[in-house]
This record gives C-alpha cells, structure tokens and sequence, in this order.
C-alpha cells in the first residue's frame, strides 16, 4: 500500500504517461502517432525499429512508442514494456487474412506480466475505407476473453483523424483513474 501511495504522488507530480504503440505491420501505428501530434501523414513509410515523440495534452505530458510490427520485430516488443501506462493496439479489420494472427499477438502481450493492469486502447483503424462492423472485428479477436486489463476499443481513421482524440481521452481518463489523483 505504501508502495501505491508513493507511485501516485509521483505521477501526480510528473503527470507523464508512456504509451506503447503496437499492432501488426501496416495497422496504422505511425500513422495515428504523427496524426495524433499534428504531423503530415500523407508519406509514411514502414517502421524498422521504432519511433518516439513527446506531446502535451490535457495536462499530461506523453512519451509514445511506436514499434514496428513486422513479424520479425515482435520479438523485440517485449523490450519496449517497462514503465508502459497505456498500450494502444492498432488493428486493421480490412486484412481479414491476418485477423488471427493479430489476436493471438495481442493476448501474447496481454499475458505478460509486466503488463498486467495497464489500460488497453483498441483502434479498430482505418475505417474511412469503408463501413466496418465493429462487432464482427471483436468476434475476431475474442476481445470478449480479455481478463486483467482495462480495455476499450474505437472506430479510427488514423489517415483522417477520425475519432483519435475521444480515443486518446478515454486511454488518458482510464490511466488516471487508477494511478494519478485527477484535479
């Protein structure tokens, strides 16, 4: 208990969070972080390693990481894990043949232990392509099956902004909830 009251006047004071963004190659991840920080998204190109950027919202100041998905980056995750406040897992519902692969992948992360607790967006991204059943893409996913953690997922267009801030609202809202004393 001790413990927990230091961790919260820490945070308090800092009102720092750290991010990891994640998903499979091509979700979206670098293209919701620039957009998210008002940058161009018109060229991204694929994310061979990782990327970072510090913004400030709503009184918080925060560090995201975007990792690259590439099947033989993955591995390398589980590097990026410490002091993670929040994990944004981005999913793209148009590669349907990848579905699979994209849940097993988050529920791998989901059982790590150094992850347990922390609050988890799900972007159920590009959606300015077409009209998505969101609730098919949760059936794929056994999103249902999610123990541990609190989750939520958005329908995003990281491309247009589509939905990004009530996303970020509701990841920042969910982690304050549990660590910082929100004024």
């Amino acid at each position: 208990m001790v413990l927990l009251s230091i961790l919260r006047k820490r945070k308090q004071q800092e009102k720092e969070l750290r991010l990891l963004i994640l998903g499979l190659d091509a979700s979206g991840k670098t293209t919701f972080m620039k957009k998210i920080n008002g940058e161009d998204v018109d060229s991204i190109s694929p994310t061979f390693g990782f990327n970072i950027e510090t913004l400030t919202y709503k009184n918080f100041v925060i560090n995201m990481w975007d990792v690259g998905g590439q099947q033989k980056l993955r591995s390398y995750w589980r590097n990026y894990f410490e002091r993670t406040d929040g994990l944004i897992w981005v999913v793209d519902p148009w590669d349907t043949a990848r579905l699979e692969d994209c849940r097993k992948e988050l529920f791998s992360l989901l059982n790590e232990e150094v992850l347990v607790g922390c609050s988890v967006l799900i972007l159920i991204n590009k959606c300015d392509r077409g009209e998505v059943d969101e609730e098919t893409v949760k059936k794929a996913l056994h999103l249902d099956e999610i123990k541990g953690h609190h989750f939520e997922t958005f329908k995003t267009s990281a491309k247009n902004g589509d939905n990004l801030l009530p996303a970020l609202d509701w990841l920042c809202s969910d982690i304050a909830s549990k660590v910082l004393i929100v004024d």
